[in-house]
């Protein structure tokens, strides 16, 4: 079995993604790219389901058609395909915070960059952020600690953004409690589909986009804060 890597590495994170094993028992790219995806596809149906702890290697062997004697010549373990599907589902480049948005669309209302952030987290992110908060409990400790690193710096980011638009000087605190709040309503509509299932997803949309919009209206209107 290829070796993973150690506890406490220091490559757990390269700035964009978390670091994947190095795996190469197949030379065939093409091939190899086949096999994580059925892989990863099984394993990510099968952590939504049973949870990441109760999922085993042979489990996903059978939903995946992947024999267990040849699975791992493409990942190294199980914490491996999770840092996979991390990668995949909730690092994507394709879904830009709402830190880069504002930054890229400053012709669009601080209203309109919330909704467009909103619909494509809560659509192209959906099984990434209920995978995420699943499988916290079983993501190695310096996996945990590099993934806290990244909110973190998605957080800072935003409230610098969200000071210049409100006028704040840049030690008001203010401004990082409003954006944690936006990072954790990013998860709101996946992790409350057994609540609001008959509810239009345009009114959540537009519900928790103008409750966003107030929060700053009223940061604005308030001034600088005195602490």
């Amino acid at each position: 079995m290829p070796a993973d890597r150690k506890p406490g590495d220091k490559k757990a994170f390269d700035g964009e993604q978390l670091v994947e094993a190095t795996v190469d028992g197949v030379q065939d790219t093409a091939l190899t790219e086949t096999r994580r995806n059925q892989i990863c596809d099984a394993a990510l149906e099968l952590f939504l389901q049973k949870g990441f702890d109760s999922t085993t290697i042979r489990d996903i062997c059978a939903s995946s058609g992947v024999n267990q004697a040849s699975i791992y010549d493409y990942i190294a373990n199980k914490n491996d395909i999770l840092r996979r599907l991390l990668n995949k589902l909730w690092f994507r480049p394709d879904v830009p915070t709402l830190a880069e948005r504002l930054e890229q669309h400053t012709d669009t209302s601080f209203k309109d960059n919330v909704a467009g952030y909103f619909r494509d987290t809560w659509s192209k992110k959906r099984k990434g952020t209920l995978l995420i908060y699943r499988s916290v409990p079983y993501l190695q400790e310096e996996d945990r600690r590099a993934m806290r690193a990244r909110d973190q710096a998605v957080i800072q980011a935003l409230a610098a953004q969200l000071r210049k638009k409100a006028r704040l000087h840049e030690q008001d605190r203010r401004a990082e409690v409003l954006a944690n709040m936006i990072v954790f309503l990013g998860a709101f509509a996946p992790m409350r589909d057994w609540l609001h299932q008959d509810i239009d997803d345009e009114l959540i949309l537009n519900t928790v986009t103008a409750g966003v919009a107030a929060m700053l209206n009223q940061l604005a209107e308030t001034g600088p804060s005195a602490d």
